[in-house]
């Protein structure tokens, strides 16, 4: 049986008018240094850009998952190109707004912990700049980019040869997320007028820290929509065991979290009572985030039943954007990107796809927001039943800084 992880990748495209100017050497910025202070109102501003995509998201039917992380990530670098009221807006999307100077260093110091050795998990953030051969790109932005993100720029010809242009980006993709995102940018969605694309990848597998016994699992119904309605159920394989958790039960939802091997990062499973739905769920996450859930956790001996889950998703995420307010970026008369280039730029599409597979090892890849009005009481021996037998939300979270790192729905196991 494999291990489980996340995969997730992420590319902005951004498009001028056909042009060719001459090409400036690409340097560094000396290091501005954060503190503890500055990572956490990033972490904040991430998750709560993380919690807005996923109320916009959740009307879509089915499965759903994305890493907001890697999404942030890769609209910062474009961030850096930004002035005057695109600017503004990605700020107030992004919810960068009280310290948009101390979001690239804060970037770089979450990147550079994500990424470091010698853990029990592999969590891994790459970023990457693919810009037109012979484009004029302003010298600040590049040395941004390079030294905050990594992300050096790698020289393509979009105008010559689109499609070598676009293969060779999402060979990287793959490469970076060992082989789970494949073909991130379609045929059609580059073109000769494309100058710019910024890529971001985050790959992270890891074993749970209790395994589940693979003797133990075995078939058994999944509701597709409200727990006990008729017809409505498939049979797959449920994983189970009894162990210590950290556990709550809320008004409308059992939460628990499950941790991985080294205690770092660890998923978040919200699922509605039987008498619930995962409607409520979301609009109680859309409502007060996920916070009340993970603050009202406690640790107990559950009876664990989660069902064996993989699937991959993908959307584009311009519309999204847009209606958060990220307008002027999409417009090719109102978007300002004069701190990336003295030629006008504007973005014409952000693609995401994300893969997760969860499994009795662990996972490879990746909330509601109810009000907790109390922690329901239960018999200290006895443990208590978390049976995901329903639509669920899950997040897997980095612990010590509460980044979000994955967010999702599960609808359908098969």
């Amino acid at each position: 049986m494999k291990s489980v992880a996340v995969a997730v990748g992420i590319a902005l495209i951004l498009a001028i008018a056909l042009g060719v100017a001459r090409e400036k050497p690409i340097g560094t910025e000396e290091l501005v240094t954060v503190d503890a202070n500055d990572i956490a109102a990033l972490v904040e501003a991430n998750n709560s850009f993380a919690l807005d995509l996923y109320s916009l998201a959740a009307s879509r039917k089915g499965n759903l998952f994305f890493s907001p992380y890697s999404i942030s990530s890769a609209l910062a670098m474009t961030y850096a190109g930004a002035r005057g009221n695109t600017a503004a807006q990605m700020e107030e999307v992004l919810h960068f707004g009280s310290a948009p100077e101390l979001v690239h260093p804060a970037f770089s110091q979450l990147n550079a912990a994500f990424n470091a050795r010698g853990k029990a998990y592999r969590l891994s953030v790459a970023n990457a700049l693919w810009a037109q051969n012979g484009f004029e790109f302003q010298r600040d932005f590049l040395a941004t980019a390079k030294t905050y993100y990594g992300a050096g720029a790698r020289i393509v010809d979009f105008a010559g040869n689109t499609e070598s242009a676009r293969l060779a980006i999402n060979k990287w993709v793959e490469d970076n997320t060992e082989g789970k995102i494949i073909d991130l940018i379609a045929k059609g969605v580059l073109d000769p007028l494309t100058r710019l694309v910024l890529t971001n990848a985050i790959y992270f597998k890891g074993r749970w820290e209790n395994e589940f016994r693979p003797e133990f699992t075995a078939n058994a119904p999944f509701y597709l929509g409200t727990a006990g309605a008729v017809g409505s159920t498939v049979d797959v394989p449920f994983m189970r065991q009894v162990e210590r958790f950290r556990y709550a039960h809320t008004q409308n939802a059992q939460v628990l979290e499950m941790p991985y091997a080294g205690g770092d990062l660890a998923m978040l499973i919200v699922l509605p009572d039987e008498e619930s739905s995962i409607t409520d769920v979301e609009a109680s996450v859309k409502d007060g985030g996920l916070e009340p859930f993970i603050d009202s956790l406690a640790y107990r001996r559950v009876d664990v039943s989660i069902p064996r889950f993989k699937f991959v998703d993908e959307m584009s995420l311009k519309e999204y954007l847009m209606r958060l307010g990220m307008v002027d970026a999409f417009d090719d008369k109102l978007a300002d990107f004069s701190a990336m280039s003295d030629r006008r730029l504007y973005i014409t599409q952000v693609l995401h796809k994300a893969f997760v597979e969860v499994n009795e090892e662990g996972t490879e890849a990746a909330a509601a927001t109810a009000v907790v009005v109390g922690v329901k009481s239960a018999p200290v021996d006895m443990p208590v039943v978390f049976t995901a037998d329903r639509p669920f939300l899950f997040a897997i979270r980095d612990v010590a800084t509460g980044s979000i790192l994955f967010m999702g729905r599960m609808a359908d196991p098969r």
